[in-house]
């Protein structure tokens, strides 16, 4: 999915008054600064970073206009594609370094947090809209997918580090929980609880994987990221499981979002996950040549574990 996105706005309405304001101006200078330490950092003739420039340009002539023009539903789309633009280029940095030991972790809780300010924009904004109604379906799933791709690398890449393992399990653990937790919001925007209403087209196979909610090569890619990263997960969360047991640590009364029961999520959002991977594969997209090897072998380790 691209980062550089182009919607419609949604019903336009007016920004909250000098509350509003005083919170958006710090969010623009804050881009601006970004884009300059990236262009510093990096080559400032990057499409990436050019289309931000152009795009921050957009933002602060619409910041000019008068307060009744400058509406939340105009302003956050734009500031959106620019905010999405410049961190690609920063993501790109830390997978081209092969995420450093000594800094990649706190970079990217940066990033994670730099990527969920325009849903935190929309809730200051003190209205009654949802993201998705300011944001539009593609944006906000590209959020999503920004965020949890990049938990994906970035997991992918610390797990084989030992020592790093050693000292940052439970962070590796957060890290995919949170990333599955991106992955599963960002499928469920377009699937749909009644498939057989509401659409219908001449080819079955399209049919069934828009009813799934699958529109993209990405949507694909993130079902098997997420079971990848609930295989992971597990791996990793089991040793702790044996200590608790090795204890004689209770573990049927421990409250949700306790390891044990992070430990239970990622099985059962794992296995459903690769599961419906491997049948679309294997089904409408048999001819498109998807890889189903390593989906079945993760499929196989969810059906034999016992927890």
């Amino acid at each position: 999915m691209a980062s550089h996105v182009t919607v419609e706005a949604e019903a336009a309405f007016p920004m909250a008054e000098a509350g509003f304001a005083a919170r958006l101006h710090p969010r623009l200078s804050g881009l601006k600064e970004r884009l300059s330490r990236c262009s510093r950092d990096g080559e400032a003739s990057d499409t990436f970073l050019t289309q931000a420039a152009a795009t921050l340009e957009r933002l602060a002539d619409l910041c000019k206009e008068p307060g009744a023009n400058c509406t939340l539903s105009r302003f956050l789309p734009l500031y959106t594609q620019a905010l999405l633009d410049i961190t690609y280029f920063e993501e790109n940095q830390l997978v081209n370094e092969d995420f450093p030991e000594e800094s990649s972790l706190g970079k990217v809780e940066e990033l994670i947090n730099a990527l969920s300010e325009p849903e935190r924009l929309v809730i200051e904004s003190s209205t009654s809209q949802e993201p998705l109604t300011v944001l539009g379906m593609e944006l906000l799933e590209c959020l999503y997918w920004r965020r949890g791709a990049l938990l994906y690398m970035f997991c992918h890449t610390v797990k084989e580090r030992k020592e790093w393992l050693e000292e940052k399990t439970d962070s590796l653990k957060k890290f995919l929980y949170s990333g599955v937790h991106y992955l599963v919001k960002m499928l469920g925007f377009r699937s749909s609880d009644n498939p057989n209403e509401g659409f219908l087209h001449e080819d079955a196979n399209t049919a069934r994987l828009v009813c799934e909610g699958i529109f993209s090569d990405t949507h694909l890619l993130a079902m098997m990221y997420c079971g990848e990263m609930c295989y992971w997960g597990l791996k990793y969360c089991e040793k702790e499981k044996e200590q608790r047991q090795n204890t004689g640590a209770a573990s049927s009364d421990d409250p949700p979002g306790s390891l044990h029961s992070q430990v239970l999520d990622f099985r059962e959002t794992g296995e459903k996950m690769v599961q419906k991977y491997i049948t679309v594969c294997e089904g409408p997209l048999k001819s498109h040549n998807w890889d189903t090897k390593n989906a079945k072998r993760i499929l196989d380790f969810f059906q034999h574990l016992a927890i």
